[in-house]
């Protein structure tokens, strides 16, 4: 259907017209996404080039299908266990709190901060800013409003993040849907309550080409899932982006897939699931 060159001509052509670079994706991952491309919209290697060059909706269509926009409600519960327990109570006694959710999709992993935060008392003292590339994706974020039979099959993880404790198995608090979403299963409808709207800043934000967005130094960043689609090269700048961008012994939390290997690993402290800066 294509080859590597034909690969390159298409990289090419969407950073000359469109400022996307993605020559360091993971080239098995970003040839699986052109795939699908071609299929869907029914096009052959060579007329996607040719119109990406020429169509400048198209191309961010394209740059849409291309990027890969997964996301779960407290996805990975012991992830959430271990910031619950072993990293946010490190943050309780700053006056401010900043958490930077870096490639957030359509947000639940942003509301799943919220609850978090707010089950923790600190939600009112921290601000929470939420980026991604995909400009739609941060509508449906920003909006709080999903389907009910998407994010249902998530809500057992609500209850194993929020509710139990790995380093106390007596200790099983109760903490219901309903605080937090307005659920209406016949209209298909899971919206977050309206007092935990607004309470993230959202903004659109190349990973690959931006700096850092806020310009601010940040507590905490998380970046789940979406260095898996990245080569060695490129994760290797963005660790050192996300070391300069936090504060002092601030933390890095990755998908559980997802690790710091080589010298730069020595720029941080591996605590289970959780990388800290070190100085």
């Amino acid at each position: 259907m294509f080859n590597q060159e034909d690969i390159f001509l298409l990289i090419k052509a969407i950073k000359d017209n469109g400022g996307y670079d993605f020559s360091n994706y993971s080239e098995k991952s970003f040839a699986r996404r052109v795939e699908k491309v071609l299929i869907d919209y029914r096009l052959d290697i060579y007329s996607l080039i040719n119109r990406v060059k020429i169509d400048k909706p198209f191309l961010e269509e394209i740059i849409k299908s291309i990027t890969v926009n997964t996301t779960e409600l407290f996805r990975d519960p012991q992830a959430w266990q271990a910031l619950k327990y072993r990293v946010l109570p490190r943050l309780l006694s700053k006056s401010e709190i900043n958490i930077w959710h870096a490639g957030c999709s359509i947000g639940l992993e942003v509301y799943s901060m919220i609850i978090l935060l707010n089950e923790l008392g600190v939600l009112n003292k921290t601000k929470i800013y939420a980026t991604d590339i995909n400009s739609d994706v941060l509508k449906t974020a920003e909006s709080g409003v999903y389907s009910y039979r998407a994010v249902s099959e998530y809500l057992n993880n609500f209850n194993s993040a929020l509710c139990e404790n790995p380093y106390n198995f007596d200790e099983h608090l109760v903490i219901t849907h309903d605080q937090y979403f307005d659920i209406n299963k016949f209209k298909d409808t899971f919206k977050v309550k309206p007092e935990f709207l607004g309470k993230v800043i959202f903004k659109k934000h190349d990973l690959v080409n931006d700096k850092n967005p806020f310009d601010i130094k940040y507590d905490l960043i998380l970046c789940r899932n979406v260095l898996i689609y990245f080569n060695n090269s490129l994760q290797n700048k963005l660790f050192v982006d996300f070391w300069n961008y936090l504060q002092p012994n601030g933390a890095l939390l990755l998908g559980i897939h997802e690790s710091i290997i080589g010298p730069l690993s020595a720029k941080f402290d591996k605590k289970g699931l959780v990388y800290f800066k070190k100085l």
